[in-house]
């Protein structure tokens, strides 16, 4: 992929996160993940940023940068389809270490979140099989990866499976199903995880964090790796979409692809957990912002988004 370092490095040392009106590279924000902004930047409309900004280090980052591409390569194997990539460390003096992650850029109605209110019943349940399949090609995968029920696999991948992270485009007049939320490497090595969780606590508010540490952080990691776990949140996720009339639609599809059916209530439990967790977390985030941009006269890293309807 061909990236335009010289141009990250730019944005980067005139980037003020909390106010992106003030630097002369032109940048649009085209989505938000929990510890990253997402951008098109310059005149590169073909691909996209993902900015990322908790690393102490080089060569902290460094590491992480090839864990993601370890991670892509394990997803490749499963039979994962992934768009084009590549990944830049960005240091600026006085900054936190940065990896922009590029990505080859989709037109915004073949995410799958925006093609449950285009596509007809018929391929919108087709979709969904594509999805579950997908998801299937990773279950058996760490399968291989464990010759033995008493020892741990070689390695084992998980993903975060929400609609949004999945684009399924038009090829030649057929559809194609492409995963496109890589930057978090839920990888592990013979039942170890690879992911050092203390980076991602970067983005909690500094007055918490102890309280976060207190929780089972590998078993927040590990609901990735729980297979109900992730299509629990796959199908709660229609709430914030505010599609919940299709949750018993995608129920009856699911259900095939699991051990444990799911239920509505498990579904409605979920959310309703899921909803006041990341409406208390989003507010402590913006109050940090205003105490450490208007109080404490200092840099904030994280870009937010506005309001989220839930």
């Amino acid at each position: 992929m061909d990236i335009d370092i010289e141009l990250l490095n730019r944005f980067e040392k005139q980037l003020i996160p909390h106010d992106l009106s003030r630097s002369s590279v032109p940048a649009e924000i085209i989505g938000f993940g929990e510890i990253s902004a997402i951008f098109q930047i310059g005149e590169q409309d073909k691909i996209i940023y993902k900015r990322i900004p908790i690393f102490p280090d080089f060569k902290t980052a460094e590491s992480y940068k090839q864990m993601y591409f370890e991670y892509c390569a394990l997803l490749r194997q499963a039979g994962i389809n992934l768009p084009e990539d590549g990944a830049v460390i960005v240091e600026v003096p006085g900054h936190p270490v940065v990896i922009y992650f590029a990505q080859q850029r989709f037109e915004d109605y073949f995410f799958c979140h925006n093609l449950i209110n285009t596509l007809d019943e018929g391929d919108r349940i087709k979709m969904l099989e594509q999805i579950m399949s997908a998801l299937t090609l990773i279950w058996d995968f760490n399968k291989e990866q464990m010759p033995d029920i008493e020892v741990a696999p070689e390695f084992e991948i998980a993903i975060d499976c929400q609609l949004s992270n999945w684009v399924w485009v038009e090829e030649n007049g057929k559809r194609k199903l492409f995963l496109v939320d890589t930057s978090t490497p839920f990888v592990r090595k013979k039942g170890i995880e690879q992911l050092e969780v203390e980076l991602l606590l970067q983005s909690v508010p500094v007055y918490i964090r102890w309280l976060v540490r207190r929780l089972d952080l590998d078993d927040v990691i590990g609901r990735y790796y729980d297979h109900k776990k992730v299509v629990t949140d796959l199908v709660a996720n229609l709430y914030k979409e505010q599609r919940p009339d299709l949750i018993p639609h995608f129920l009856n599809i699911v259900n095939k692809y699991l051990e444990q059916e799911l239920s509505q209530k498990e579904i409605d439990k979920y959310y309703k957990e899921d909803k006041m967790i990341w409406t208390l977390f989003s507010a402590l985030r913006k109050i940090e912002r205003f105490i450490t941009v208007n109080l404490l006269r200092k840099r904030y890293e994280f870009i937010l988004p506005g309001a989220i309807k839930r």
